[in-house]
């Protein structure tokens, strides 16, 4: 069983979302969520998407509520690279933000295609 890490995120209605990574990509995860939030302040766009908040990074994770659930770290920066790439910003350069989530999206395929091969 590969070693994973947990990233604890509040979203906006308060609800609590729990994302599985590597924990050798947990740090990137979290740090990227800061960088987002610093940063859609400064979008103009008419739909900028709701981005829940980074809260807490944990090694372990017991559910107790079994109607949740951990998503992938894989599925969420896929929604979340969508997420971005649908925004119409014109006034921002959008493409920093892009390069940033792609390039851990990149990561994490990786990551597990070679987690696949083990």
């Amino acid at each position: 069983m590969p070693d994973m890490s947990y990233i604890v995120f509040r979203q906006n209605d308060g609800g609590l979302q729990f994302v599985e990574m590597p924990s050798s990509h947990a740090y990137q995860l979290s740090a990227l969520n800061l960088r987002l939030h610093k940063e859609l302040t400064k979008l103009t766009a008419d739909n900028v998407p709701d981005l829940p908040k980074a809260v807490a990074e944990c090694q372990g994770l017991e559910l107790l509520d079994e109607s949740m659930s951990p998503v992938s770290g894989l599925a969420y920066i896929n929604e979340l690279e969508r997420a971005f790439a649908g925004i119409r910003e014109q006034s921002y350069p959008l493409v920093s933000l892009l390069t940033e989530i792609r390039a851990l999206q990149a990561q994490l395929e990786q990551w597990y295609e070679e987690e696949e091969l083990h």
